[in-house]
């Protein structure tokens, strides 16, 4: 088992250089499957989710080739199968794609039931709603569920609610389909466009990504390409974050500064200082912080993923503050985590009221999911004495090397692990509040 060992930090100082985005090469590993050449992807990072598509991808038939500089490369010219495991599909939410991706080829695809962070309820009815009114059917069995179309027409979409996911993944499907597809509601996220874009690099014909209309004109081929992964901005507003939890200054580079402006104007309401060069990003916090209010809404507001970090740091700022969750109102698994370590937070009905300045101290806490993890380890900075965090898995589905991006900034934080540590010493370190060697 692995865990993750946190000591006190007074100040955080240094800077790190931001991963591609984790949200955005998903898609674009899936999308990349449409060509019917190879596809060559930079900056995809190595992460756990990567790891898993890598493996179902070798079940496929498609091939992923990662080389010494770490571009990727994508053929799936020679698809044999489309019937992904489903334990392995369900590991990540957004094995979905590979609908969009694979449906228009090979006629049909099953796989597992969404998975990967769990917010109680992550539905997909906007995407069975758009695979229909192109074409498709679907067929839903205990553990998967499959779908099929013997073509797929150009439709027009209308999304009940703002989805990031079910946008792209309508958008892949669309590129193939005979006919105009016409998406209507649309996400407007970064990582939508950036979709987009490597798809009209290879030919597709897709107009308005960024806007809340999307208009695609099938193609009958798509061709080969080179393309380069957007910084993640959610991994960038987390580190931004980080400096106000214990103070300091802290610089992300590789960002586009556009994608971090809600997060960003929100800090400065609360007491930071940025500046701005390029694609960098400088944060200045002598740890002096004022409550606020957020809502969290889809881009461009302020980010559901940056929710939990921003709990963690509202646990320091003088006065009551009140984070609402509108995205996800169930996403709130970190608040009793907190509470455990001496935070103050109350949550009801996606809502959680967090009184500030009350002292965080060390304790046994378990991450649910990336985010989380990220909220704990940023409390764990604050909190006085020594901070475990089991769930390390999760954190490794979003995050590289999370140690090294933290011990760059001179944050005392060690990964550790034993064959001999289960879950039995786990609830014993949760009652007494020990922490393993």
């Amino acid at each position: 088992m692995k865990w993750l060992s946190i000591e006190q930090t007074p100040q955080l100082q240094g800077s790190v250089t931001i991963p591609g985005s984790k949200n955005s090469s998903l898609a674009l590993l899936a999308a990349a499957c449409l060509a019917d050449d190879t596809v060559t992807l930079l900056g995809i990072p190595n992460i756990a989710d990567y790891r898993v598509i890598c493996q179902l991808g070798a079940e496929m038939g498609i091939e992923i080739i990662r080389d010494s500089s770490d571009a990727v490369y994508i053929n799936a010219n020679n698809i044999f199968n489309t019937s992904m495991d489903p334990n392995k599909s369900s590991a990540f939410r957004t094995a979905y794609y590979f609908i969009g991706a694979l449906l228009s080829k090979y006629g049909k695809v099953s796989l597992g039931y969404p998975g990967g962070d769990n917010f109680v309820s992550r539905p997909i009815d906007q995407h069975i709603k758009a695979f229909e009114k192109m074409g498709a059917k679907f067929t839903f069995h205990q553990d998967y569920y499959e779908v099929e179309a013997q073509e797929l027409t150009g439709a027009t979409i209308y999304f009940d609610t703002i989805t990031s996911g079910a946008t792209i993944n309508s958008m892949l499907a669309a590129v193939r389909a005979k006919g105009t597809t016409t998406l209507l509601n649309a996400a407007r996220d970064p990582e939508v466009i950036d979709t987009a874009i490597l798809l009209n690099k290879m030919g597709a014909k897709i107009s308005g990504a960024g806007t809340d209309t999307i208009r695609i004109i099938g193609v009958s081929q798509l061709s080969g390409c080179v393309h380069t992964v957007i910084p993640d901005r959610l991994i960038a507003g987390a580190f931004l974050i980080s400096t106000g939890t214990v103070g300091g200054t802290v610089t992300v580079n590789n960002v586009i500064p556009e994608h971090l402006q809600a997060c960003i104007s929100k800090l400065q309401e609360i007491g930071f200082e940025f500046l701005i060069e390029g694609n960098s990003i400088t944060s200045y916090s002598n740890g002096k912080i004022q409550a606020t209010r957020v809502r969290t809404a889809m881009y461009p507001g302020f980010p559901t993923d940056i929710q939990q970090p921003m709990t963690a740091l509202l646990t320091q700022a003088s006065g009551k503050s009140i984070i609402s969750d509108k995205v996800y109102p169930n996403r709130f698994n970190h608040v009793p985590q907190l509470v455990r370590m001496g935070a103050d937070i109350k949550v009801r009905s996606g809502v959680a009221f967090i009184k500030g300045k009350s002292p965080l101290k060390s304790a046994v806490v378990h991450a649910s999911d990336i985010r989380a993890g990220i909220c704990l380890i940023l409390a764990g900075l604050a909190a006085e004495g020594e901070t475990m965090i089991t769930g390390v898995e999760h954190i490794e589905r979003g995050y590289e090397n999370v140690v090294e991006a933290f011990h760059a900034l001179g944050a005392k934080l060690t990964l550790r692990e034993s064959d001999t540590f289960d879950d039995t010493d786990l609830d014993a370190l949760q009652k007494f509040g020990g922490v393993p060697y």
